[in-house]
This record gives C-alpha cells, structure tokens and sequence, in this order.
C-alpha cells in the first residue's frame, strides 16, 4: 500500500497546538494527527468506482433499455519521424 503526503494549509495556530499537545499525550510526535484523521473517517464508505457509484445513485430513474456503445480500438499516434 502507497502512503501520501498531506499538506493542511493555513492551520490556525490553536489547532496546531492542540494536536502537538494530544500527541505528546499520546506520546507520539505528529502521527496523532494521522490517526485524528484516519478515526475520523472510520465506517465511511466511499464508492470503489465511479460507475458504480453513478449506477446505484440513479438506478430509480434509469432506462434499463439503455446500452453503453461499444469502445473502439484508439487510432495509432502520427509517426513525427522523417523517416517514417
């Protein structure tokens, strides 16, 4: 699994604190913002894929006649080459 970086901007200098001191609590440095964050969004589900997500949002009012068209293979890219 691939980790990323987070970058808050304009934090106000209260909420900087208060997360220094809750991790000194804690006894971790700024990690405790990490699990802050992480608790936070614990049991939130969020939709694997976007056509997923669309299908079940508006199943109620979709055509079930409706078919997507068939995907056609991409063309080739121009050769820039002189040679080619």
């Amino acid at each position: 699994m691939s980790r990323a970086s987070l970058i808050i901007r304009k934090l106000d200098e209260t909420t900087k604190q208060g997360l220094r001191l809750r991790a000194a609590q804690h006894g971790v440095s700024m990690e405790e913002a990490r699990r802050i964050l992480k608790s936070a969004l614990e049991g939130t589900q969020l939709p694997t894929r976007l056509g997923s997500h669309l299908r079940e949002r508006f199943e109620a009012v979709a055509d079930t006649a409706f078919e997507l068209p068939k995907r056609q293979t991409p063309r080739k890219p121009p050769c820039w080459d002189e040679s080619g």
